[in-house]
């Protein structure tokens, strides 16, 4: 182990160190070639509900918003006309509503889920590519298939962080709502059902969302080398006894002293405070 951790050493220390490297090799990896960020409002998205959920809905006084949380985006990208090497990326979010419907004022509320749906749309610079890409070793009955697969179009990278729940109401109706797109089969299986699109109340909700679009390619890129990746941390066994493992555990200690204003911004001014004696802040 000694030799190992000698190693480690020596390769942490190449790699602090730019005259230590030894080669230069070739990686195959994707380099985002476009990217924007987002901050959006999304106002009176309405809640679609299954069958059982609707039924309390429609028999709901009132609602409050609890949390949300995206379960899937789907994303479609398509060359933009006249535009070489631009795209358009259209994509569909789908989102967890949880939701406290009130029957009676005064009421302990009940606690549902239904889903909402936000369509968005970007264009961005993927550059161009006239390749097939094929990986992986494939049997003769997977060739047809295989050669299906065309790598001309870039790859789409969406991060989105969790969503703001901003205000939820509740609103009569008396017409028919289509959802904007069809529902995929395993997102109507994660609330148990189909939805239903005829219904007495409406539920709107508003919520605030950070995303991350970004457009890839495969290339070969040229890079560096230090040396191989060793790790340096020693894997510990996992004991059986509870009290072992708590013990290795450090004591909270700002869960009980949370931090003041003045710790979090860096201002030591913010966290002076007057007290009863006659001492001034400066």
């Amino acid at each position: 182990m000694a030799d190992i951790n000698n190693v480690a050493e020596t390769s942490s220390a190449a790699a602090n160190n730019d005259s230590g490297c030894t080669q230069s090799v070739c990686i195959d990896a994707l380099r985002v070639y476009d990217s924007c960020s987002d901050k959006d409002c999304l106002t009176d998205m309405k809640v679609y509900f299954t069958d059982q959920t609707q039924s309390v809905i429609d028999s709901a006084v009132s609602v409050r918003i609890k949390d949300a949380e995206v379960i899937s985006v789907m994303t479609d990208l398509e060359p933009v006309p006249f535009h070489k090497g631009f795209y358009s990326v259209d994509m569909t979010f789908f989102y967890d509503i949880c939701l406290d419907v009130f029957s009676a004022p005064g009421c302990a509320p009940t606690q549902v889920q239904g889903l909402s749906i936000f369509n968005k749309k970007v264009i961005l610079y993927g550059s161009e590519g006239s390749v097939k890409v094929f990986t992986g070793c494939c049997t003769p009955d997977d060739i047809e298939i295989q050669t299906s697969q065309c790598g001309n179009l870039p790859r789409v990278s969406v991060q989105v962080a969790k969503p703001i729940a901003l205000s939820a109401k509740l609103c009569e109706t008396s017409h028919h709502i289509s959802p904007p797109c069809r529902i995929p089969s395993r997102i109507c299986e994660c609330f148990g059902g189909e939805f239903v699109t005829t219904c007495i109340r409406n539920v709107y909700v508003s919520l605030g969302m950070f995303s991350i679009v970004q457009i890839e390619r495969n290339v070969q890129m040229l890079v560096p080398s230090y040396d191989f990746c060793i790790p340096e941390k020693e894997c510990t066994n996992s004991s059986d006894n509870p009290c072992e493992v708590f013990s290795r555990l450090e004591f909270p200690t700002n869960e009980f002293f949370p931090p003041n204003v003045g710790e979090l911004t860096g201002d030591s001014n913010a966290s002076c405070s007057c007290r009863k004696s006659q001492t001034r802040c400066e």
